[in-house]
């Protein structure tokens, strides 16, 4: 399948024979297709230099806004797995159109949240997949990611509080992958795999060392539970008993989710990172038994999916959001929010907006920052997919104002020698010595 002008009018029985190189020529497509709402850019290079390029949709595309939570999907981290890639490229040009031709759920999606795919993280492995099992350089990049959870657990043992260092070689595109997710504030993301029919949620790694199968629940195990059968339960056979079941394992049975580390442990995945690191929450669907299906079959597939791709996606607008400001307005970055109960705060974006994924009850809530007084209150959140709104104005310590007066000033404190030392002179005059 070449990369000239028709692809404009490609089908999902078609994209499958696409090879990396055609994909930025799929996106020139969209873009020029929908130019209003999509933008292409790469988030840096393979080992063997292929770009890595993602596509944004959003009404205002290249623009954070204030409030617009982000959105990520990306595939291909395995390079044989080729499914997910192809389910991106369809997913693009499915939002596209129906933009186009009036979809008000689209329009909604594209218009209220900024979403970005990223459809071949290891563009080197895709092109090796016939020949070997399909790894970026032999590194499984969506395990390649520094393992904080074995910090943060011993942090927790021994009464520390974790320092969120890097502890090992990273691969080039996973070092890409680390920047991507600084810089952007994603509030929710998706990784696409294949071989499987589940979805699987934090933690990957078993708390438990020696242990290679045991529950291991984040703090917000209920709302990874409810995200993951979002897309399980959407999905046309992941929780159908009926159906015959990938290899061994009936994940059916456990409506089409697990818990990571109940499946498998598997230190430093892309999931334990994105949570302990950032303030996205990312799970793994596994969205069909073959991992490099014929072409003649990918129309099913993207039929088995399409609908879990978008409610999950629809999953971002599910919780509080808010925007964190001082007495004069302004947002303040990197302020802590953090909810009763769920020890696991997230931290504002730069225009201090935040985004807090919980499912529906009332909540109390804290936001603090360094130099500011905590303030608290009760946010409720409803059934309906959309984020209650939940804002805070903090106020600056006396201390914090106290130290900005003296800076402003150039003016110093005493020195508290200085005056230990007058006052041992007047005690001493008084006393005539």
């Amino acid at each position: 399948c070449g990369a000239k002008a028709d692809t404009a009018n490609l089908t999902a029985s078609s994209v499958l024979t696409l090879h990396f190189f055609h994909i930025p020529q799929l996106m020139k497509v969209v873009n020029e297709m929908c130019p209003n709402i999509t933008r292409i850019y790469n988030i840096g290079k393979s080992y063997n230099g292929l770009k890595l390029y993602a596509i944004e949709i959003s009404d205002n595309p290249g623009e954070h806004e204030v409030g617009e939570p982000e959105f990520r999907y990306t595939a291909g981290s395995h390079g044989n797995e080729v499914l997910g890639r192809e389910l991106l490229l369809l997913l693009m040009q499915f939002m596209c159109l129906e933009y186009l031709s009036g979809n008000q759920r689209i329009r909604h999606l594209v218009e209220e949240t900024r979403i970005h795919l990223l459809p071949s993280v290891n563009p080197d492995g895709y092109e090796k997949a016939f020949e070997v099992v399909g790894l970026s350089n032999g590194i499984d990049i969506h395990h390649n990611f520094p393992d904080l959870n074995s910090i943060l657990w011993e942090a927790e043992a021994k009464k520390w509080i974790p320092r969120k260092m890097f502890n090992h070689h990273v691969a080039v595109e996973t070092r890409a992958l680390i920047t991507w997710i600084e810089k952007i504030p994603f509030v929710l993301g998706g990784n696409l795999q294949g071989g499987e029919l589940v979805v699987t949620f934090p933690y990957d790694k078993t708390r438990s060392q020696g242990v290679t199968r045991e529950p291991t629940p984040t703090p917000d195990d209920h709302i990874f539970r409810w995200l993951a059968f979002s897309y399980s339960s959407t999905h046309r056979r992941m929780t159908d008993a009926s159906q015959r079941v990938c290899h061994t394992e009936d994940f059916a049975k456990e409506d089409g989710t697990i818990n990571g580390a109940s499946w498998h442990t598997a230190a430093g995945s892309m999931n334990d990172f994105s949570y302990l690191h950032t303030n996205c929450f990312e799970l793994s669907m596994y969205v069909g038994c073959d991992k490099f299906p014929h072409e003649s079959e990918l129309p099913e597939e993207w039929e088995n999916n399409r609908e879990s791709l978008l409610v999950f996606l629809e999953q971002v607008h599910r919780g509080i959001k808010g925007v964190v400001k001082d007495s004069q307005g302004r947002g303040i970055a990197n302020a802590t929010i953090s909810v009763d109960g769920i020890s696991h705060d997230i931290r504002t974006a730069t225009d201090g907006d935040y985004w807090r994924l919980l499912n529906p009850g009332e909540y109390r809530v804290t936001a603090k920052a360094e130099g500011y007084s905590p303030i608290s209150k009760k946010c409720e959140v409803g059934y309906e997919m959309r984020a209650t709104r939940c804002d805070f104005n903090i106020t600056r310590t006396n201390l914090s104002r106290i130290k900005e007066i003296m800076e402003k000033f150039n003016k110093q404190p005493i020195r508290l020698p200085l005056r230990q030392s007058q006052a041992r002179r007047s005690r001493e005059r008084r006393l005539g010595t």
